[in-house]
């Protein structure tokens, strides 16, 4: 069944939150299975040490690149229809948002992606971090706090109306040149870090999902009467339009309405089949004020940078969006700073 098939069946909304649910279940099983976290991979890399979650991570971002990129020159998608391609970029968003956000995944202990991943396997942690995550995304995108957001934002902007697009000049295979050569690195790695082939293609299935978020959405673009965003998986404003979907009750159906429940379901599912769903929750106070604020930081970060590590680090990166790259670069740098003066003399002092 083609996609405008699907549409003529369903209509262009409840397509869009099908496709969204796809995608995120897609996403939700493969990251429960991989494991994959940032924050996990920039907490052993601030270690100096380049073990299984920075080669799970290279492994997924590297995947999202081939298969992207892949998609791109066999005409599947087009990059520069994008959302976040085709508007204007904000530098300095990017860079403070992007640090607050890794800032904030070190003290939460999981990016909001990771934060969705986890609530779905019983962590009652994440479940109250993540519904802290959206209520400030939320507040960051049309509350209280969207003019502070909007005016660090408009500090330092990219000029001509579109973001910067890091592949306009170079060939056109570029991108995928430089996902297959990062995923030689990552599987490299990996042979060290005696991944195991089951994990590894878990983790690889992370990229495949934002490859398919982009490919069904351009497609909807294509067949549907109404303008439709081109988009894939990220989860700083799904996580806010699904929290107010469920509080509005004339919201309509699009991908972000789908992709968040979707990947929370996936996650369920892997859970529940490999008998790893247990209910768990906070340590004591002072952990539980540290997930708050990393939370808090998180949902902010994530709407100034736009995006979250996935949406800005991954989905962003992947089709080669120049205010994402230097997103997911501070993000990185946020994690290391903090996991170095926050976390590390902790441990230091445990020895």
């Amino acid at each position: 069944m083609d996609i405008l098939t699907i549409v003529e069946r369903i209509g262009e909304a409840p397509a869009a939150a099908l496709f969204g649910l796809v995608t995120g279940v897609i996403f939700g099983v493969a990251a429960q299975r991989s494991r994959f976290c940032l924050r996990a991979a920039a907490v052993e890399f601030a270690r100096g040490d380049l073990g299984p979650k920075v080669s799970i991570w290279l492994l997924c971002f590297s995947t999202a690149l081939v298969w992207v990129q892949a998609a791109e020159l066999a005409g599947l998608m087009h990059a520069e229809e994008a959302r976040m391609m085709a508007v204007t970029g904000s530098w300095s968003g990017a860079i403070l948002g992007g640090v607050l956000f890794g800032i904030g995944m070190v003290l939460a202990r999981g990016c909001s992606g990771r934060l969705l991943v986890l609530a779905a396997t019983g962590n009652l942690r994440s479940v109250i971090s993540g519904l802290i995550f959206a209520v400030v995304a939320q507040m960051s995108l049309a509350g209280w706090l969207s003019p502070l957001r909007d005016r660090l934002a408009a500090l330092w902007v990219t000029p001509g109306g579109r973001n910067v697009d890091l592949l306009d000049r170079l060939p056109q295979s570029s991108g995928l040149v430089l996902g297959l050569a990062i995923a030689v690195v990552a599987l490299g790695l990996a042979r060290i870090n005696r991944i195991s082939p089951r994990q590894l293609i878990f983790g690889s299935g992370v990229g495949f999902a934002v490859a398919v978020g982009w490919v069904l959405t351009f497609g909807l673009a294509q067949v549907s009467f109404d303008p439709v965003q081109i988009e894939s998986a990220t989860f700083t404003g799904p996580s806010a339009n699904t929290l107010m979907f469920v509080l509005d009750r004339n919201a309509v159906l699009e991908f972000d309405i789908g992709l968040v429940p979707g990947v929370f379901f996936g996650s369920f599912l892997a859970a529940m089949l490999t008998r790893e769903f247990r209910f768990q929750g906070f340590q004591d106070a002072d952990n539980m004020k540290r997930a708050m604020i990393g939370a808090a930081l998180m949902g902010f970060g994530g709407m100034l940078a736009g995006g979250c590590a996935i949406g800005a680090g991954v989905t962003g990166g992947s089709i080669f969006v120049g205010t994402a790259w230097a997103a997911l670069t501070a993000m990185w740098a946020g994690a290391i700073v903090t996991d170095y003066f926050v976390d590390q003399p902790a441990v230091r002092a445990a020895v």
